[in-house]
């Protein structure tokens, strides 16, 4: 196991994090929508309001008000429902506590002096985030982080004028303020763990395939299948359902997801409307809105579209409605609208986020880092089209976590040799 895991604590992850407020479960959708916008892994944690205001409280009363985590695909999903649909203003003023799925298992509170490995441990079993209090400061910081007091940088302490030092808080150990937290979430850890690459090698620079943390069990959903049913039993971890082209043979061929990941900034109405009306391969294609939904090679349309112009209908008023790629967030090509067109032209953000099983743990981070994804979808070395499973944050946890290989002393003496020599 890398000693970069042993030596380095919860509170070196928590240096310039915004404290937390808390989102209650009585807040509407229509808040949430804002709020998912603005948080990490697409989702927020939602609270049970406080009983008493003012009210000192300790770790188990905090965990007790913790409801569960909300994410985008939670909510497309509900907007989705016939009820909703049929009043979307209705819908958007609903609290939060009809949506979430209560599961208070996924935030654990630490102690900033918590070694970091403890704390990867318990994301491995299925943590998503961590309350770490707020510290005035806090001396177990690595080399790498500068010490903080009251949100100013601390100069190095002059040991020759022991009378500058002594309006200055002890360092000994972190100074909690009552009742402030921030949240770290598991694309922090994987943020710190890509800038400790040298430290863990290596792990880093060997396939995901060689690691043995590809996932073959994934959720998916064949394209010419409604795509409300990729929302009966939404995957926890990580939130996403593969789209599954029904004409490849032998294998499974992605053409596209449905996940938290995809919705993340979408316009939430349009994708709702979508989800309950389209295919699959509609969905994730992004129809647009010049082309008719009728006209789409290969998949099959959901029979509810034929009644889709009245489907926001409200008080006998037919309200047309439209569906492109670009209402929910997916870009194409507005300039070519030729049936010939090849499929990938109404792709565009749709398209899934792939690696292959030869692909080194690194690239992978950096692939989720770069998107903001919680997972990537992998296919086999050989064939692009051929998916073969799914790498999320918790495997990239378990891989970054097992023992590090000894090293031969003599095979190392050698290779700083050539090093130098070259």
């Amino acid at each position: 196991m890398a000693s970069v895991f042993l030596y380095h604590v919860v509170g070196d992850l928590t240096v310039g994090k915004p404290e937390l407020v808390e989102f209650t479960e009585t807040q509407t959708v229509e808040a949430a929508i804002r709020a998912i916008g603005e948080s990490t892994e697409c989702g927020i944690p939602v609270w049970k309001t406080r009983s008493q205001k003012g009210l000192i409280e300790n770790a188990e009363m905090r965990r007790k008000r913790f409801v569960g985590i909300l994410n985008s695909l939670d909510i497309v999903a509900f907007l989705a429902r016939e009820e909703c649909l049929a009043d979307q203003e209705k819908a958007m003023k609903t609290p939060v506590s009809e949506v979430v799925f209560p599961d208070n298992s996924l935030l654990k509170e630490l102690d900033p002096a918590t070694r970091l490995i403890d704390a990867l441990e318990m994301m491995k079993q299925g943590v998503k985030r961590l309350l770490v209090p707020k510290s005035v400061v806090w001396r177990g910081m690595s080399k790498r982080f500068s010490i903080l007091y009251n949100g100013k940088w601390l100069k190095n302490i002059d040991t020759s004028n022991p009378a500058a030092n002594a309006n200055r808080p002890s360092t000994s150990s972190p100074v909690p303020i009552r009742d402030k937290f921030c949240c770290l979430s598991r694309e922090d850890i994987i943020r710190f763990i890509i800038g400790c690459l040298g430290a863990l090698a290596p792990i880093p620079l060997s396939s995901i395939y060689s690691l043995g943390i590809i996932n073959p069990n994934y959720c998916s959903i064949e394209a010419s299948r409604p795509a409300i049913v990729a929302t009966q039993k939404l995957p926890s971890d990580p939130p996403a359902v593969a789209v599954i082209d029904p004409m490849a043979v032998d294998y499974n061929k992605i053409i596209g997801e449905i996940s938290a990941t995809k919705l993340w900034k979408c316009d939430y109405l349009a994708a709702a409307w979508a989800l309950a009306n389209f295919s699959a391969g509609q969905f994730v294609m992004g129809v647009e809105d010049n082309i008719s939904s009728s006209s789409l090679p290969d998949f099959a349309v959901n029979p509810m579209v034929t009644n889709a112009n009245t489907a926001n209908s409200r008080g006998g008023i037919v309200r047309p409605k439209k569906f492109s790629s670009r209402s929910i967030g997916f870009v194409s090509n507005p300039t070519n609208s030729s049936l010939s067109v090849s499929r990938s032209m109404y792709r565009g953000r749709s398209a899934p986020l792939t690696c292959k099983e030869t692909s080194s743990l690194a690239a992978v981070m950096a692939q989720m880092l770069s998107h903001r994804a919680t997972h990537v979808w992998v296919t086999d070395a050989e064939n692009e089209d051929h998916l073969v499973g799914v790498v999320g944050y918790a495997d990239i946890l378990a891989a970054v976590t097992r023992p590090l290989p000894t090293t031969n002393p003599e095979t190392h003496s050698c290779s700083s040799m050539l090093i130098n020599q070259a």
